[in-house]
């Protein structure tokens, strides 16, 4: 078996290259995903509604994922959409896709997973023993989901369903990164292992790049290993850089938790086949005894102003010439067809906790396909 997958940017709106994108899909991949939002910016997207990156930005990625898509044949998977995830945030970039169908000429089936949670479903579940602190997370209790908006981080489970009943674009609220990619995979028969692996190390696009970036990654999965290869011109790849990213927004370097189980990297192996492209197995993925999803929620408890930030390392501060350039060439490109990104003023804190749910996923993690086209839609 070999599976090609394409991660073609760590963020929806980030602003990918162009060009190293039609280089992934030059490889024709067997699934396009990538992720919309994440919790790195504070709760102020999940508590207000309001999406970190603007639509114009969003709507640029969007177009060419879009076309690639039709181009191929293949399924366009995007998670965690408007930032949070919330149900709104699915909404909104359904709009653009429709909006962008309409103006393109394309025909597909789409998906559209909601992950908001009620309050008076998350109630029940703490009443009934259901719920459980997160380490470290705030103390929760029951009246907190009258006070807060509360999303559930699905696994690969909903959006299996929707590729099961011939959705071609899926839109998916609050989503594991790493489901997005491991979805069509593990529906597919991939060892388990390998897949979770491959999805940890390219959930983020390029952040495991030499140097960093929104770029894609381009994942040739096979039946022991899969190579990752790096996408755009200039950067590289190293056994440590991608090694390294199993660590990324994960407290653990070898053990990364997923609804269904955790991915265990305790005994992978990396391999430079070239600048461009290491070689990883090794990786074994541990089912759970029970199935659990995260539950992210926000409230409103003031309003930011400003935010300044400096930098004293001296590394840094000696490598500013050879660093500024780079974000210079990055942001003129950008500003050519995106927007600035709106401001959020609206400052929220941040709750989470984990909820036994059993056996899939929680029932709120609901999805509806309809058929998106040049003239209309039909739910």
């Amino acid at each position: 078996m070999e599976l090609r997958i394409l991660a073609p940017t760590g963020a929806l709106g980030a602003g990918f290259d162009a060009a190293a994108f039609r280089r992934g899909v030059a490889a024709r991949p067997h699934v396009i995903a990538c992720d919309a939002g994440s919790t790195d910016s504070g709760p102020a997207a999940l508590g207000s509604g309001s999406p970190k990156l603007s639509d114009q930005a969003v709507a640029r990625d969007l177009r060419l994922l879009l076309t690639a898509r039709d181009e191929l044949g293949v399924p366009l998977i995007i998670g965690s959409c408007g930032t949070s995830g919330r149900d709104t945030g699915v909404d909104r970039v359904a709009a653009l896709v429709r909006d962008i169908a309409a103006a393109e000429d394309l025909r597909f089936k789409l998906a559209l997973i909601y992950s908001d949670q009620p309050t008076d479903r998350l109630q029940r579940l703490y009443d009934t023993g259901r719920l459980r602190p997160l380490p470290h997370a705030p103390e929760i209790d029951r009246e907190l989901f009258t006070r807060s908006h509360t999303v559930a981080m699905m696994g690969v489970e909903p959006i299996q369903e929707a590729l099961g009943a011939g959705c071609e674009v899926v839109l998916a609220g609050r989503a594991s990164d790493t489901a997005l990619f491991a979805a069509l995979p593990r529906m597919l028969g991939a060892d388990p292992g390998l897949t979770w692996h491959m999805a940890k190390t390219i959930e983020c696009g390029a952040a495991c790049a030499i140097p960093p970036s929104a770029n894609g990654l381009l994942v040739h999965l096979r039946d022991d290993h899969f190579d990752v290869t790096t996408l755009a011109e200039g950067s590289r790849l190293t056994p440590r850089s991608v090694a390294a990213h199993t660590l990324y927004e994960n407290a653990d370097p070898y053990r990364v938790a997923e609804p269904s189980g955790t991915l265990d990297t305790s005994d992978a192996t990396y391999e430079a086949i070239d600048e461009r492209t290491v070689r990883a197995r090794g990786a074994r993925f541990v089912p759970a005894d029970g199935y659990s999803n995260k539950l992210e929620g926000a409230e409103l408890v003031g309003y930011q102003t400003v935010i300044v930030g400096g930098v004293r390392d001296q590394v840094v501060i000696r490598r500013l010439p050879d660093l500024i350039p780079s974000p210079r060439s990055t942001s003129r490109t950008r500003s050519s067809t995106c927007s600035t990104v709106p401001w959020t003023p609206a400052t929220s804190t941040s709750t989470s906790a984990s909820t036994e749910t059993g056996p899939y996923w929680p029932p709120r993690n609901r999805s509806r396909c309809t058929r998106a086209n040049s003239a209309s839609s039909s739910r």
